[in-house]
C-alpha cells in the first residue's frame, strides 16, 4: 500500500511538473526549457537547408538533434507513466492507450522515431524528410503556453462557422471557374481550357494575391474577374471578423472567470478571501 502511495505521488508530481504546475519553480523551470528547446529545434531544421550553415556545422546539427531526440524521448515516456494521474486516462493499460492517441502526444512520436529511423536508413533524400518531420514540434508549444489554449477554444467554438465560410468559399470558387471556362476557354485554351485549369485563376484572384500568369483578355472576362476580385475580399473577411470576435469572447470569458469570486458549495455566497 505504502508503494503504491509512493507511486502514485511521484506520477503527480512528475504530471505537475510537465504540465508547469509544480509548486516551486522546477515546473516553471522545465516549461521555459522545453519551450527554448522547441524553438531551437525548428530553427536547427530551418538552418539546416542552407547549404552554406549545413555542411561545415554537420557534426553540430546531428549532436544537437541527437540531444533534444533523447530528451523529447524521455519526455514522452515520463509523459505516458505519469498520464493516469488525469482521471480520463486513469486505467493503467486503456488510459495509456488513450494518452498515446491524444493529437499531441501522436505528434511526439511522429517527431521523435523519425530520427531512430534515420539510423537505419541510408537513403538521404528519405532521411531529409524524415529530420523535416521535426518542425512539427513546433505544435507542442501549445503544452507550454495559455495562448495556444485561447487559441484551440476559439477554433473549438467557431468551428461551425468558419466551416460555413469553407462552404461559401469552395463553392463561389466553383462558379468563378465554370463562368470563366465559359467565358475565356476559347480565346485562351491554354490557361482556360477547363475547369481545374481555371480554378488557379479563381483561387489566386478570390484570394486577391494576383501573380499575373493567368488573367483574362477578353472584355467579358475582365468585367467578370474585377467581379470576383470584389467578392474574394469580402469573402476572406469572413473570417477574419469570426476570429476577432471568437478571441474577444474568450479573452473576455477568462478575465470574468478569474474575477469572479469564490462560492461556497453549501449556500452558494461569494467566500471573502480577505
Amino acid at each position: 500500500m505504502r508503494t503504491l502511495t509512493t507511486d502514485h505521488s511521484r506520477q503527480e508530481r512528475v504530471f505537475r511538473v510537465l504540465k508547469g504546475e509544480g509548486s516551486d519553480r522546477l515546473g516553471r523551470a522545465v516549461n521555459v526549457f522545453f519551450i527554448a528547446l522547441i524553438c531551437l529545434n525548428v530553427l536547427a531544421v530551418i538552418l539546416e537547408t542552407e547549404r552554406a550553415i549545413r555542411e561545415p556545422n554537420r557534426l553540430v546539427f546531428y549532436s544537437f538533434l541527437l540531444f533534444s531526440t533523447i530528451v523529447f524521448t524521455v519526455e514522452y515516456v515520463l509523459r505516458l507513466w505519469a498520464c493516469t494521474v488525469e482521471t480520463r486516462f486513469q486505467d493503467p493499460v486503456r488510459g495509456r492507450v488513450r494518452y498515446a492517441l491524444t493529437p499531441l502526444a501522436l505528434i511526439d512520436l511522429i517527431t521523435t522515431i523519425p530520427f531512430y529511423l534515420t539510423l537505419l536508413i541510408q537513403d538521404q533524400p528519405f532521411v531529409r524528410v524524415l529530420r523535416l518531420l521535426v518542425v512539427l514540434r513546433i505544435f507542442k508549444l501549445g503544452r507550454y503556453h495559455a495562448s495556444f489554449d485561447v487559441l484551440a477554444a476559439v477554433l473549438t467554438k467557431k468551428r461551425w462557422e468558419l466551416f460555413a465560410t469553407a462552404v461559401i468559399g469552395a463553392t463561389l470558387l466553383i462558379v468563378a471557374s465554370t463562368l470563366m471556362y465559359l467565358v475565356e476557354g476559347p480565346a485562351q485554351p491554354d490557361k482556360f481550357g477547363s475547369i481545374p485549369d481555371a480554378m488557379w485563376w479563381g483561387a489566386v484572384t478570390l484570394t486577391t494575391v494576383g501573380y499575373g500568369n493567368v488573367y483574362p483578355i477578353t472584355a467579358l472576362g475582365k468585367v467578370l474577374g474585377g467581379l470576383i476580385a470584389f467578392l474574394g475580399i469580402g469573402l476572406f473577411a469572413l473570417p477574419t471578423a469570426i476570429l476577432g470576435s471568437g478571441f474577444y469572447e474568450e479573452v473576455q470569458r477568462r478575465k470574468r472567470e478569474q474575477n469572479e469570486p469564490s462560492t461556497c458549495p453549501h449556500c452558494g455566497k461569494a467566500i471573502d478571501e480577505r
